[in-house]
C-alpha cells in the first residue's frame, strides 16, 4: 500500500517542481520557498550538489503530510537506492532503466522514467511503472497524449520540459495526471529572489485550482 499511497500524493500535488541550483543551499531555500507558496510536490534533482543530504533535510523538516518529496535526474539504479535511503518518495529519470524501476519496486516507491515513444512506453509499463514522465514535453505538446492513450488507455502521464503556467491547461485537459514545472517556476531563485519563487508557486497553485474546479 505504500506506493498506492505515495502514488495519490503525487497525483494530488499535481505541480511538481523541478528543483536544480548551483549549491545545497540555493536547492533548500527555493524548495522552503515553493512549499510556503502552498506547492506540494518537490523532485531533488542530482545535478544539484549534495541531493541526497537536502533530500534528508526537506523530508525531516517538513510538517505538512501533503508534500511530498523525491528524487530527480536518477541515472542508475546505484543513485536510485542512494535516495531511496535518504528518504526519496519517487524517482525520476530521463530515460527507462529496468534495474531501478525494479530496486524502485523492492522498496515500494514509485518510478517515473522519462519516455518518448510507444514502445518505451510499454516497456515502461510492463516492468511495473504507473507514472510516465513524458520528457522533453515541449518535443510534442499536450496533443500527443491522446495518441499515446489511443493504444495504452491506462497509461499515465506527466509531461516535463515546456510546461509552462499558460499552458498547463491544455496538458490537464489532454488528460495528465501531473505535470513538471522547472526553469519559469524557479527563475527568481537565480538572483537570490525566493519571494519571488514563492509567489510564482502561489500562482500555480491558483491555476492548478482553478483548472481542477473547471475540469
Amino acid at each position: 500500500m505504500k506506493r498506492v499511497k505515495l502514488l495519490n500524493k503525487l497525483e494530488k500535488a499535481g505541480v511538481i517542481a523541478v528543483i536544480r541550483g548551483d549549491s545545497k543551499e540555493q536547492g533548500k531555500k527555493s524548495s522552503e520557498a515553493l512549499i510556503k507558496g502552498g506547492l506540494k510536490g518537490l523532485e531533488i534533482t542530482f545535478t544539484l550538489p549534495e541531493a541526497a543530504e537536502l533530500i534528508t533535510e526537506l523530508i525531516v523538516g517538513n510538517d505538512d503530510c501533503d508534500v511530498i518529496i523525491g528524487a530527480g535526474t536518477v541515472m542508475d539504479v546505484t543513485t536510485a537506492r542512494l535516495a531511496i535511503m535518504a528518504g526519496a518518495e519517487f524517482i525520476v529519470s530521463p530515460t527507462f532503466d529496468r534495474e531501478t524501476a525494479e530496486i524502485c519496486n523492492l522498496y515500494q516507491i514509485p518510478y517515473l522514467p522519462g519516455c518518448m515513444t510507444i514502445t518505451e512506453i510499454k516497456d515502461a509499463l510492463k516492468i511495473g511503472v504507473d507514472i510516465i514522465k513524458l520528457f522533453p514535453g515541449s518535443a510534442y505538446g499536450p496533443s500527443i497524449i491522446s495518441a499515446f492513450k489511443a493504444p495504452l488507455p491506462q497509461v499515465n502521464i506527466m509531461p516535463t520540459g515546456g510546461v509552462s503556467k499558460n499552458n498547463m491547461k491544455d496538458w490537464f485537459k489532454a488528460g495528465v495526471v501531473a505535470v513538471g514545472v522547472g526553469g519559469n517556476l524557479l527563475k527568481p531563485a537565480e538572483t537570490g529572489n525566493y519571494a519571488g519563487v514563492t509567489e510564482a508557486a502561489r500562482e500555480y497553485m491558483l491555476e492548478l485550482k482553478t483548472i481542477r474546479e473547471e475540469l
